[in-house]
């Protein structure tokens, strides 16, 4: 018979796994997301999250505590009398008691290849390495930073030029999926779980706005792989010296090219720059204050010239 689901999650990386959930039959509980936060131009006005909107849609009881710390959030999850729990993207701390106040625990959707990336930035820390393939994971939860054991797993290639948003969306989706999988296996009692194995762990950390600026003495795959992992948010920079003035100039998409240079140099009029070793040639790039725009509308725009530099 279908289970009863506690949903925790936040963004919209979440919400697919909700409406599927929802979609398969099982009987959502409650949903746990985090509060409303200012937003707008000038931050007055409080938005719900993605993950509200959507319980809301769905005429479900939605719950925004600040921490689950406290015995009176403890005894209100655990009064929900829910067989399990799915986490996607929450962004709270699960004490121990939250993970056992459901009858069969606490089971999360991570985007990585366990032990490979645990932690807050799987998606863009894969990009950022070169890494040529990622997935989800179903995990069964522990108080540890994503170490429990794993119950299903999918893999998906990361393409040369794919950005962090692009695989946002095709894990969101797969995902989904694997997560009504999983609550069909758990809801038949054939739920296997795997520990995760010992060797491989890395962490992915949360991107730091220090981390954006490119550094165009590195080789041209590690520039490309910097711009492709922080699109579209929060976007790797660089500056341009462009009519007597200086700009900032945020890198959306890029591809590796032939040609070298000085680092930092501008080296045919395709917007191509020389790295450390190789070259990238920009694809998509946003001004302050613009849109996204190809390189090609940006150099109408723009005068630039073959040995200008970005720094």
């Amino acid at each position: 018979m279908p289970l009863r689901v506690i949903f925790m999650g936040t963004p919209d990386f979440s919400v697919p796994t909700l409406r599927a959930i929802a979609e398969a039959g099982h009987e959502i509980a409650a949903v746990y997301t985090q509060p409303p936060r200012p937003a707008g131009r000038r931050g007055l006005e409080l938005t719900p999250s993605p993950v509200q909107r959507e319980a809301e849609r769905l005429g479900v009881e939605v719950r925004v505590p600040v921490s689950l710390k406290g015995e009176a959030e403890q005894v209100a999850f655990r009064d929900l009398d829910a067989d399990v729990a799915v986490v996607v993207a929450y962004g709270l701390l699960l004490p121990r008691a939250i993970l056992e106040g459901a009858r069969l625990g606490c089971y999360n959707g991570h985007a990585s290849l366990l032990p490979r990336w645990r932690g807050a930035a799987p998606i863009q820390r894969a990009i950022m390495a070169g890494d040529a393939e990622t997935g989800m994971m179903v995990m069964k939860m522990e108080e540890g930073l994503d170490t429990g054991p794993v119950a299903m797993t999918r893999r998906v290639a990361i393409e040369p030029d794919m950005t962090a948003g692009e695989l946002h969306d095709a894990l969101m989706d797969t995902g989904a999926g694997l997560m009504v999988e999983a609550l069909a296996e758990l809801e038949r009692g054939e739920m296997t779980l795997v520990p995760q194995a010992p060797v491989g762990l890395t962490y992915a950390k949360k991107i730091d706005k220090t981390e954006t600026r490119i550094d165009w003495s590195l080789p041209a795959k590690d520039v490309h792989n910097h711009v492709r992992g922080l699109s579209p948010f929060p976007g790797a920079w660089s500056e341009i010296e462009a009519g007597g003035k200086t700009e900032r100039l945020k890198l959306l998409r890029s591809t590796l090219a032939d040609g070298n240079g000085n680092p930092g140099e501008i080296i045919d009029g395709q917007l191509t720059v020389a790295c450390g070793n190789g070259a990238v040639r920009l694809v998509e790039v946003q001004r302050a204050g613009g849109r996204p725009a190809s390189a090609q509308e940006f150099l109408r725009g723009t005068k630039l010239e073959k040995g200008m530099r970005l720094s």
